[in-house]
C-alpha cells in the first residue's frame, strides 16, 4: 500500500496470560495488510510480545518462539521463591535477555512503553527508558506467581492490575490512531451448573473486574480488537497455535475499518 498518510498508528496490546498469545495473529494479520505501527504499548503479557516485536524480533520468529514451548521449557524457568511470590523470575529474564539483549528503549525499532503497577499506591507505572529486560519482566509479574521487582524506590507488579489495555499510553506517546487489542473483553463463567466454590468465586470477580477495567481503558480506542479467547487456560502457553489463528481472523475482520481511518477510503 503506497498512499501517503500523514496519521501515526499505535498498537496497544492487552494483558490475559496465554490469550496474549492473540497478539502474534494481531501483528501477522496487520503486517499481511501492510497496516504500519508507529508506536506499541505493552501491559504483562502484551509488553512481552510487543516489546519484542519493538526490539525488531519479526514476528514469524516471536511465533515460532511461542509454539516451540513446551513443559520442559516451561518449568526450566520456574526459580522457586519463598518471599514474594512462588517464581523468583531470574530464569524468566534470562531467557528475555537471551532473545533481546541489554536492548535499551532507545534502540528498539518502533518506541515502546510497558506498563506495571506501583504496588505502594496501586498506580500505573510506564517504563520507556533504560534497559528493557527488566522493564518487560515487571510488567508481565503476575501477584502470587512472580516475585513483585524493585525499581527504585518502586515495588512493580503486573501492568494488567492497573492498566490492562494501555490505550492512553499509546496516544501520549505520539499516536493519532490507536488500535487496541482486548483479550479480557469474553467472560467466561468457570463454574458449572451454578455451583460456585470459593475458588470459582474469586476466579470469576478477578476476571469481572478485568473485563470492566479493560473496557473502560479502551473506550479512546479508533479501532477495538477482541479476539475470542475467553476459554483459554492458564497452560494453553505450551499449545497456541489457535489462539493465534484467533488473532489473526480477529484482526482481518477490522482491516478495512482501519484501512478507511488510516487513508480515507
Amino acid at each position: 500500500m503506497n498512499e501517503k498518510r500523514t496519521l501515526k498508528v499505535g498498537l496497544a496490546l492487552g494483558s490475559g496470560g496465554a490469550r496474549g498469545l492473540a497478539h502474534i495473529g494481531v501483528l501477522k494479520a496487520l503486517k499481511a495488510n501492510n497496516i504500519p505501527i508507529d508506536f506499541i504499548a505493552g501491559s504483562s503479557i502484551g509488553a512481552l510480545i510487543g516489546g519484542f516485536y519493538a526490539c525488531g524480533i519479526s514476528v514469524e520468529e516471536i511465533e515460532k518462539i511461542a509454539l516451540e514451548a513446551n513443559w520442559k521449557q516451561m518449568l526450566s524457568l520456574v526459580d522457586i521463591s519463598f518471599d514474594g511470590g512462588l517464581v523468583e523470575g531470574e530464569k524468566v529474564k534470562k531467557f528475555i535477555e537471551g532473545y533481546i539483549k541489554d536492548t535499551e528503549f532507545k534502540d528498539c525499532k518502533i518506541p515502546f512503553s510497558a506498563v506495571a503497577t506501583n504496588l505502594e499506591n496501586g498506580d500505573a507505572v510506564i517504563l520507556d527508558s533504560g534497559e528493557m529486560c527488566s522493564a518487560i519482566r515487571a510488567s508481565i509479574s503476575v501477584p502470587l506467581f512472580f516475585k513483585p521487582v524493585k525499581v527504585g524506590n518502586k515495588t512493580l507488579a503486573d501492568g494488567g492490575l492497573s492498566d490492562p489495555v494501555p490505550v492512553d499510553i499509546v496516544k501520549s506517546m505520539g499516536a493519532d490512531i490507536v488500535i487496541a487489542v482486548n483479550i479480557n473483553d469474553n467472560y467466561s463463567n468457570t463454574a458449572k451448573d451454578n455451583n460456585y466454590s470459593l475458588s470459582m468465586i474469586a476466579e470469576n470477580s478477578i476476571k469481572i473486574m478485568n473485563k470492566h477495567l479493560a473496557l473502560f481503558n479502551t473506550r479512546n480506542a479508533d479501532i477495538v480488537i477482541t479476539p475470542m479467547v475467553n476459554d483459554t487456560k492458564w497452560n494453553e502457553f505450551t499449545n497456541g497455535q489457535n489462539i493465534i489463528l484467533e488473532g489473526e481472523r480477529a484482526t482481518r475482520e477490522s482491516i478495512l475499518q482501519i484501512i478507511k481511518i488510516l487513508y480515507g477510503k
